[in-house]
């Protein structure tokens, strides 16, 4: 009976800790504002984000993953640790700007407090105010999702602050979300030489 209560308890903690790792990715940072009625698209946007043949898509079959291992795998960009963690570790290693580039990784900060961030891959720059970004764990499953619209709302057009398309209810999401800006894939070691 005691070995059954050691298993019991054994795979209580093992399902806590795969929570705990799903959830250090802090897949949606923190709302700058929270509107009542869905945002309308930035002024210059398309009226589709996307183009319709590619929209916006979970994958399906894949394993759960972090958006960090993810931006990392599919970027190349050589940074570990939480998402929060990587526009301070990219400084001096990797270029950082507040210009969108396709394989650029767009930073989000922030998610209830500042210990949690986001990551996700450019894969296309459609216009000033439009990027479209794969990631992982958005949705807070573990979940990798492809061609993702995601508009830049700042005031400067700085890409400080952004809306991301929810997949769900194919329309923008009714947050703003702040951002650092964008860390480039390569070596700033290696466009000095």
């Amino acid at each position: 009976m005691a070995a059954l209560e050691w298993i019991r308890a054994v795979r209580a903690s093992g399902l806590g800790l795969a929570g705990a790792l799903l959830a250090a990715c802090a897949s949606m940072p923190a709302p700058v504002s929270v509107l009542g009625e869905a945002p309308a698209a930035p002024t210059d946007a398309p009226s589709s984000p996307y183009d319709e043949s590619a929209p916006p898509h979970v994958l399906a079959g894949r394993a759960p993953l972090q958006c960090a291992p993810f931006a990392r795998e599919q970027s190349g960009i050589q940074i570990y640790g939480d998402a929060n963690t990587w526009w301070g570790k990219a400084a001096g290693r990797y270029p950082r700007s507040n210009s969108p580039a396709p394989g650029a990784v767009l930073v989000m900060r922030g998610y209830r407090d500042a210990r949690r961030g986001h990551v996700a891959v450019v894969r296309q720059v459609v216009s000033s105010r439009i990027i479209l970004v794969d990631h992982a764990n958005w949705l807070n499953r573990g979940e990798i999702s492809t061609n993702v619209p995601v508009a830049d709302v700042s005031a400067n057009n700085d890409w400080s602050e952004v809306r991301v398309w929810y997949i769900p209810s194919r329309q923008w999401g009714a947050r703003t979300y702040r951002a650092n800006g964008f860390i480039h894939p390569f070596l700033l070691t290696a466009a000095l030489s």
